[in-house]
């Protein structure tokens, strides 16, 4: 292939990443060497190829397939010629946005992931609603706006929507979005290659900065003492900070107080486990989707019911059973029943059973009775902290198939006597106490979804 086939390539590959993505990742890269089944092109510098390597692969290789190109995988060199250095973003020489159209380097946004995407439901409206109005782009209300859950409830989608609705309501505004990772790689390689103060020009030259999994930094010390000089000097000139996590902040282990105190004093917001109510509305908004793609095709009732039942833990296990579902029935031409879909989704329904974890049920038990999540794995011995701990002990046993030294170990390495001893306790009360029944049956509810 001639470097002219790769142009054409680019222009098709634009269409697809989207326009800033091309500018940025896309149009610097040069095709050096197409042989053996390997696409090679020369990059700027290690994180560049990296970057392009992880987010934008699949991308060139599909592309390059479609082109007649017989390619296996791609690889990336260093360019050593300054003389040929490709104009380039990069972290050791970051470009700001100005008048002449400039922007500052990002991770790349997915476009799917909008406010007009993601469905709202109980569990995750109040930080939807913190989102829209950080989108507004308005005098600074809570900074930072920290969000945080479980793994596919939301977080990424909603910091991508933010920076979405920033771009378009206005667009000289300088918005940077990474992953807490990617922070810690820019800087640890413009520590390495001697540009410290180019870095914190970028970091702190940005109007908004948005910080993804941040609890990615916890016990990197230098890293974690850039990122807190970082945030005082964007909160001090009153610049909006977004950042999501797994947990909330005080309960991020490795991380300093003085960063959990900085990220404690804005919003900080929950998205809680998905219900039944709000997975179905996924999955019809997502299958609404589908039907403009593949309109031959006929759903029965009562599938997308059955899957907002069975698949509870993870929405992006969740879209992708259906993907899989509505492209299964495309290829061999049948209807999708409830039948089809069993024999199609056997292994993530099975995956799906008996999934849930001590962490989900101690997060629940601790939001039920309103007590700190720290407390309830903490030595804290008061009858208001150590009721909930036995009936998260009682909950593990019931709905994990943990061992009782394995639960003792995520309950703050208590001994496995001592998990014996809580859940006898709860299994004696239940056949007193109306009150803690009820409450386990609920618990259990909605831990099962």
């Amino acid at each position: 292939m001639t470097n002219d086939g790769w142009v054409e390539i680019r222009e098709d590959l634009r269409k697809r990443v989207g326009k800033d993505n091309y500018i940025t990742w896309i149009e610097p890269l040069k095709l050096s060497a197409l042989t053996g089944g390997v696409a090679s092109f020369s990059v700027p510098t290690t994180f560049f190829g990296d970057w392009v390597l992880r987010n934008f692969s699949d991308h060139i290789l599909h592309h390059l397939h479609r082109s007649g190109a017989e390619v296996d995988r791609i690889e990336f060199a260093l360019e050593r010629s300054p003389a040929k250095q490709p104009k380039k973003v990069t972290e050791a020489a970051p470009r700001k946005r100005a008048t002449n159209g400039d922007e500052v380097p990002g991770a790349p946004l997915d476009t799917r992931f909008t406010f007009d995407r993601f469905v709202v439901g109980k569990p995750n409206e109040l930080a939807h609603a913190a989102a829209r109005r950080v989108a507004e782009g308005g005098p600074v209300t809570f900074n930072p706006l920290f969000l945080y859950g479980g793994v596919g409830l939301g977080k990424t989608h909603l910091m991508h929507a933010i920076a979405h609705e920033l771009q378009l309501r206005q667009p000289d505004l300088r918005v940077l979005y990474l992953s807490a990772e990617q922070f810690m790689y820019r800087f640890v390689q413009a520590l390495r290659e001697r540009q410290i103060m180019d870095f914190k020009e970028l970091f702190r030259s940005v109007d908004v900065l948005m910080v993804d999994d941040v609890q990615f930094i916890a016990g990197k010390d230098s890293t974690q003492e850039e990122f807190f000089h970082t945030f005082n000097a964007l909160v001090d000139q009153n610049k909006q900070i977004v950042i999501s996590a797994d947990r909330a902040p005080g309960e991020i282990k490795g991380l300093e107080d003085r960063i959990k105190s900085r990220l404690q004093c804005g919003l900080v917001v929950d998205l809680h486990p998905t219900d039944y109510e709000l997975r179905l509305g996924i999955l019809q908004q997502k299958a609404e989707f589908y039907h403009g793609q593949y309109r031959d095709l006929v759903i029965a009732p009562g599938v997308l019911e059955f899957l907002a039942h069975r698949i509870s833990t993870n929405v992006r296990v969740l879209e992708g059973a259906l993907t899989r579902l509505f492209a299964f029935a495309s290829l061999v031409g049948r209807e999708i029943t409830l039948d089809l879909t069993q024999d199609c989704l056997a292994d993530i329904l099975r995956a799906s059973d008996r999934k849930i974890t001590i962490e989900e049920i101690q997060r629940r038990v601790a939001e039920h009775y309103n007590i700190r999540l720290s407390d309830m794995i903490g030595p804290k011995r008061v009858r208001t902290i150590v009721r909930p701990r036995q009936i998260a002990m009682y909950l593990s046993k019931q709905l994990t198939s943990r061992s009782l030294p394995d639960i003792g170990r995520r309950f703050g390495g208590r001994d496995h006597t001592t998990i014996m001893h809580g859940v006898k306790k709860i299994e004696e009360m239940m056949t007193t106490d109306s009150q803690l029944s009820d409450d386990l049956q609920m618990l259990k509810r909605l831990l099962q979804g």
